[in-house]
């Protein structure tokens, strides 16, 4: 079915499925915001694929949308190829993991099956991209990946960075820059109640950073015991 989509209907149903992660519904506003397009845009988008046959997302008036299984999976093709461009670019090309994102979205749509089997093949079929965000596998199943944001930790605790979010690539650059990056070993120093500050020793540098709310909500981990 995905061979008679365009590359606008496939970065909606990219842009719902991404959306729809944490609220379970994505408002015509918020899409707009993601794509940077009008609202009205938008509503006739949604209109259309709620129309089709079969549909690929459920829309409500004043509720939002959400994917059908048919438009998920179809998502989720997309995302696996976008994650595995920003895994070959990075590990194969050298390109820094805040200019993979912008590349893999020019070529996600034109990878053929048998492209993104030779590139999973190449790179050992990994689960995970260079921001640590999950790849689905062949099957378009996930592997696990954590779900706790670095602003929950406290004083005292210590954990290992698992991924970060790919939406800024200025922010992308100044966490590699200090060494915030998948893998990395840190522990919280000091929070500040009033700003939500956290004060983060990184055991790779060996230096203390201050990171607010704004980042450390992008930022997830898994706690070490």
């Amino acid at each position: 079915m995905r061979e008679n989509l365009t590359q606008s209907i496939e970065d909606y149903l990219k842009a719902i499925y991404e959306l729809t992660l944490k609220e379970g519904r994505a408002s015509t506003t918020q899409l707009a915001d993601y794509l940077e397009v009008t609202p009205a845009s938008v509503t006739g988008m949604i209109k259309k694929l709620s129309a089709m046959s079969p549909p690929l997302l459920e829309y409500q008036k004043h509720q939002g949308v959400e994917l059908t299984d048919n438009g998920r999976r179809i998502a989720l093709k997309v995302v696996r190829n976008h994650r595995l461009l920003e895994l070959f670019l990075h590990k194969v090309l050298s390109y820094p993991w805040d200019e993979v994102d912008a590349e893999a979205d020019r070529l996600e749509h034109v990878v053929s099956e048998a492209f993104e089997d030779r590139i999973a093949e190449v790179l050992g079929n990994p689960e995970y991209d260079p921001h640590g965000d999950p790849i689905p596998k062949k099957d378009l199943s996930l592997p696990d990946t954590s779900s706790v944001p670095l602003s929950a930790l406290r004083p005292g605790q210590q954990a290992v960075i698992t991924r970060v979010r790919d939406t800024d690539s200025d922010l992308l650059k100044h966490l590699s820059e200090i060494g915030i990056t998948p893998q990395a070993e840190i522990q919280v120093k000091d929070y500040s109640e009033f700003d939500g500050n956290l004060h983060l020793y990184i055991i790779s540098t060996g230096k203390t950073e201050v990171l607010g709310p704004r980042i450390t909500e992008q930022i997830y981990i898994a706690l070490k015991q």
